[in-house]
């Protein structure tokens, strides 16, 4: 069936079954094809608490309100108080973090508008803090989706409004956050060199030591949490390759509210100022592991990666640098008054032989006359001692085109998965560099 009556009817008769532990009766708001049923509660920030295919059971585990599909951001202070209250000891480590569903002590986050028309369904809300007992965040969340067969289309937003203006540092951030119910223990994506390829797939396994959660580079721009039959939910985040996730418990079956589950997050390293808009999207596909290979394939980018600096800061962050803040106006500008100023890409891939030279549109207002440009290749968890080019710069203030031929050195080869610009070797009071692009290209 189609269209908003017969998507919401045929969706809520199971979606109310759905709450978490301790939660009040579910206020759903639902879309469904004839393939795929998907169900948000407005009790729970409007957090995606029912996914389902071909009319079979919710996927998403409900086990408490840190679990879902839903937006969760991070930030400073670490620890954050709000007033008198508190994080538990166990908390004091996540700092600023407000989430879709609500907080660890049962509250729901406060829905400020939801509507839903059959095609897209939206919702916007207040998120609370995850560590402390009822706390609203100053800022929203806004969230959008559609479906299109078998995949649901997500398109979310940080609206925030912070007082606190502390320019804190960038910090990863799950870009969402999924969590599938304990049949689905099995975590697989295709982290080698040679994506798009149709190359052998990995099994993602539990690290060392007591934590539960893996990190991964999933080169094709998706990871999925599957059952014995290879049958899950895929969780694809077009541009982006970083993700965490893994199993935690016992694989079992389908109980949306047990506290088995498995865990998937795709992963931007991002710099949250107190004002900021922050947009990113996503698609989720409950299928088969063919299915969902297929549409990560299907939405993959072709391109060379390209950063433009007209409106945002296209996932880099700076270490030992200030930068002029949000919003961002045509360029990154940006204060090289530390000793080490560096500007760290994010994580990506493309192959050297692809693209031998990066090309950096700058200005520079510095002592020095040469800049660095560093490479992390595939497999490697930093830059090497030799995964770096120096070149010469114009300190005059005025804007110049560096065309950097990365080829020259010998450790330019293979997959590449990230850069890293060091505008000057050294930094003092007064001296700036700003950047408008920043482009690998053939």
């Amino acid at each position: 069936m189609r269209g908003i009556g017969a998507g919401i009817a045929v969706g809520l008769s199971v979606l109310l079954s759905t709450a978490a532990s301790g939660q009040a009766r579910p206020r759903m708001l639902a879309l469904s094809n004839e393939w795929v049923r998907v169900g948000v509660d407005l009790n729970l920030g409007g957090a995606i608490t029912y996914l389902s295919r071909d009319g079979g059971e919710n996927v998403i585990n409900n086990f408490d309100l840190g679990r879902q599909v839903q937006l969760s951001f991070f930030s400073g202070p670490v620890p954050y108080c709000a007033g008198e209250k508190r994080p538990a000891k166990h908390w004091e480590h996540i700092g600023w973090n407000p989430i879709q569903a609500g907080d660890d002590f049962k509250h729901g986050s406060r829905v400020l508008d939801s509507r839903c028309d059959g095609r897209t369904l939206y919702v916007k809300c207040r998120p609370l803090q995850w560590p402390l007992d009822n706390v609203e965040s100053e800022c929203t969340f806004e969230s959008w989706l559609e479906l299109t067969g078998i995949v649901v289309r997500a398109r979310a937003r940080l609206n925030n409004a912070r007082a606190d203006t502390t320019p804190y540092p960038a910090r990863l951030q799950e870009l969402p956050a999924l969590y599938a119910n304990a049949p689905f223990c099995r975590v697989v994506s295709y982290t080698g060199a040679r994506p798009f390829a149709g190359d052998a797939l990995s099994e993602i396994g539990k690290p060392a030591g007591t934590h539960p959660w893996s990190f991964w580079l999933g080169t094709e721009n998706w990871s999925a949490l599957l059952n014995a039959r290879s049958f899950g939910v895929g969780l694809i985040t077009p541009g982006r390759v970083h993700f965490t996730g893994g199993f935690a418990g016992h694989p079992g079956p389908n109980d949306t509210r047990a506290n088995s589950c498995g865990y998937l997050a795709g992963q931007g390293e991002e710099t949250l100022d107190p004002n900021i808009t922050y947009s990113f999207g996503y698609e989720l596909v409950v299928g088969t592991l063919d299915e969902i290979r297929s549409r990560a394939v299907a939405v993959a980018k072709a391109a060379l990666p390209a950063w433009t600096f007209a409106a945002d800061r296209q996932g880099w962050h700076g270490v030992n640098v200030r930068d002029a803040g949000w919003p961002i106006r045509g360029q990154l500008d940006i204060k090289l008054e530390q000793p080490d100023p560096q500007l760290v890409g994010p994580l990506t891939f493309w192959r050297a032989e692809d693209a031998p030279t990066v090309v950096i549109e700058a200005a520079h207002r510095t002592a020095h006359t040469t800049a660095t440009v560093y490479w992390q290749r595939h497999g490697q968890p930093a830059p090497g001692g030799g995964d770096s080019l120096a070149f010469a710069i114009e300190p005059d203030g005025e804007f110049h085109r560096y065309v950097v031929n990365l080829s020259q050195s010998m450790n330019y080869t293979g997959g590449i998965v990230r850069l890293r610009f060091d505008p000057s070797p050294s930094g003092a009071i007064g001296d700036w560099v700003r950047i408008k692009s920043i482009r690998v290209r053939h």
